[in-house]
């Protein structure tokens, strides 16, 4: 049975965004193991001890049911370049297993991270998502590999806009920053020149 994670970000003893993690988190309980009823993450972390001071990456692995909670020191890894790579990949549910994204990251060569390319579309890097400036807003691909929790509040809050970005769209775009749960938005740019094929 497949396990999956969900990464929250814990910061000063404060667990951010918990409403779509709670969201993410029960829906794909609901689709990969039939499971109705909810649990209330906000809950099941208040039973557990943490640092009340600096920035953690809380882990919680699960299937039907949580397995694991772990609370990690969280340092943010600087990206100053990106090296595109094609695959055919499917991580529509925030899955613990990472071979194959692990196996793809291999191919970044001297870049820090990779961006995944599915069927000509611009799709995730290993471990975010991506949007990309016109000089007047902000698009972040149409089909990401994972909806991340972070990318659904950027879509609510019309901070980015959903976008079918193909390979050869990039011309048209000056700067792409990367974010996540555990990076903000903004906090890594990447000039458009910085990602190679």
């Amino acid at each position: 049975m497949c396990r999956l994670v969900e990464t929250i970000k814990l910061i000063d003893g404060i667990f951010e965004n918990m409403n779509l993690h709670n969201e993410r988190f029960n829906i794909s309980r609901k689709a990969l193991f039939s499971v109705k009823e909810t649990i209330d993450l906000n809950e099941v972390l208040k039973l557990h001890e943490f640092s009340k001071t600096g920035l953690f990456k809380c882990r919680v692995v699960y299937n039907q049911e949580i397995l694991k909670v772990d609370f990690i020191p969280y340092v943010l890894r600087q990206v100053y370049s990106l090296r595109l790579v094609n695959a055919e990949i499917d991580y529509a549910y925030k899955y613990e297993d990472r071979t194959d994204i692990n196996k793809l990251f291999e191919l970044r060569g001297n870049c820090d991270d990779i961006l995944i390319l599915k069927n000509d579309r611009i799709t995730d890097t290993s471990a975010a998502n991506i949007a990309f400036f016109d000089g007047g807003r902000w698009y972040t691909p149409l089909e990401p590999l994972l909806k991340g929790t972070e990318r659904e509040k950027l879509l609510r809050s019309k901070k980015v806009f959903e976008k079918d970005i193909r390979l050869s769209d990039l011309k048209k775009y000056q700067t792409a920053t990367i974010f996540s749960t555990m990076v903000n938005f903004c906090d890594i740019k990447i000039p458009v020149t910085n990602i190679l094929e």
